[in-house]
């Protein structure tokens, strides 16, 4: 949908985030509502934001915890906010922090809230272990069982096998094909090197590194104390490799296609925790409320494809719908930030743009064009410093707003890719 005419202007105050952090490290103590939580209290504190003025608060998430599945409310339920506020979670996989922003934009652009902080949170540290279906079985059946003998003879029926715990897999439902899988499989069809995927990563780990050493990057976290001792703290994203080189990332082994392959865990985004927010408010509310937004949305735009095809070119079909509910072009856009699931991911989208094949799919008569790449992900991206599925889109708005505000730009695209063939884009104004 497109957020202008007679609707009413959605602005984006600010956004914040906590450093991500590799899978396993400092945040493995910590789950998915509690950096939630940390974020969107810092989000507060910073703005100073009247706990009263807080119409509802929507999370994305997309390892859901089994106990608890409405992150929002978990969030929402903190000290800081009152207990009336309303929460929805949402996920959208890799895009589920952008739908939440889509969600809370749209309960603003109606006129039916004022004041929404939208994102999502990621522990991928503690992702549910399953069990078999023959050991729940036998689990039901002795909770049912109404005597001691009717239990030992539920649970006679185990065996060994059934014990043996079952890891989620980041899988395709419907193919089986893993993300990697599917990046290997876009480097192929798309006639991406080896050699381009590397350079990419090894720009992206640079331009990060810069964002960090000048502090652009520094200023959208916040320092978090983990517990429970409180000694150890995280500062910044601990994914990106300064000192990394085409060499070393030439030396590592393909991944996924071991003996054909091209994709490897140096020019792919790291399993990582972390959480990211933004407030959101009507145009009116900010301006009553003294706030001096960082952006405004001008449109946004979903898309989807066969899973079995290319799996993460759906931001090449979202991208052209995104622009043209903003009635502007390829060429009007200041700044671009892509999301870097894989190095392949990304160049497979912008070959994407330039295609006539892929235009046509979108009903375009011309492809969107040709991104410039002095203006792409000018901090770096996923690759470098992480990718907490559910806080991923919330971090690109906030670094996509703020850039833009620094070079004095007016209009921003972001694209994020997700699992399931899924595509999302949104634009942002500056004014």
């Amino acid at each position: 949908m497109s957020l202008n005419g007679s609707l009413r202007r959605v602005a984006i105050v600010t956004g914040v985030r906590t450093p991500f952090s590799r899978a396993g490290t400092l945040y493995k103590s910590l789950s998915a509502i509690d950096l939630g939580r940390l974020c969107v209290a810092e989000l507060m504190q910073r703005t100073n934001l009247n706990a009263a003025d807080v119409d509802a608060v929507v999370f994305g998430t997309v390892v859901q915890s089994v106990q608890a599945p409405n992150i929002a409310r978990e969030v929402a339920l903190m000290p800081l906010l009152k207990k009336n506020v309303d929460a929805w979670s949402v996920s959208r996989a890799c895009a589920s922090a952008n739908q939440a922003i889509a969600d809370g934009a749209d309960q603003i652009a109606l006129g039916h809230m004022d004041c929404v902080i939208a994102g999502g949170s990621e522990s991928l540290s503690n992702v549910p272990i399953l069990h078999s279906r023959a050991f729940a079985d036998v689990l039901m059946a002795a909770n049912k069982a109404k005597s001691l003998p009717a239990k030992i003879s539920a649970f006679s029926k185990m065996r060994p096998r059934d014990l043996v715990p079952v890891a989620p897999a980041i899988a395709e439902p419907t193919t089986g094909e893993t993300m990697g899988q599917s990046a290997e499989k876009m480097a192929k069809l798309n006639d991406i090197s080896r050699e381009e995927q590397d350079e990419f990563a090894l720009r992206s780990h640079r331009l990060a590194a810069a964002g960090l050493r000048d502090g652009r990057l520094s200023a959208e976290m916040f320092p978090v104390y983990v517990p429970p001792r409180y000694d150890k703290i995280a500062t910044t994203d601990n994914g990106v490799r300064e000192d990394s080189s085409l060499e070393q990332l030439a030396a590592l082994k393909p991944y996924f296609d071991k003996r054909y392959g091209s994709v490897t865990a140096g020019n792919a985004s790291p399993i990582t925790d972390g959480a990211a927010a933004v407030l959101l408010m009507s145009e009116e509310k900010a301006a009553a409320l003294g706030y001096h937004p960082i952006g405004f949305i001008r449109s946004y735009a979903s898309a989807a494809l066969d899973p079995g095809e290319q799996l993460l070119q759906a931001p090449v079909l979202a991208a052209p719908k995104a622009l043209a509910r903003a009635g502007l072009a390829l060429q009007d856009m200041d700044l671009i930030e892509m999301h870097e699931a894989f190095a392949a991911q990304v160049l497979s989208n912008l070959r994407g743009f330039e295609s006539q094949a892929w235009a046509e799919r979108a009903g375009l008569k011309a492809p969107v064009g040709v991104v410039d790449r002095a203006r792409l992900n000018v901090m770096g991206g996923s690759i470098a410093v992480g990718h907490p599925f559910g806080a991923t889109g919330a971090r690109i708005t906030t670094t996509l707003c703020n850039e833009l505000g620094r070079r004095g730009g007016q209009f921003g695209l972001l694209t994020v890719c997700a699992a399931g063939g899924l595509g999302f884009a949104m634009v942002i104004e500056r004014v």
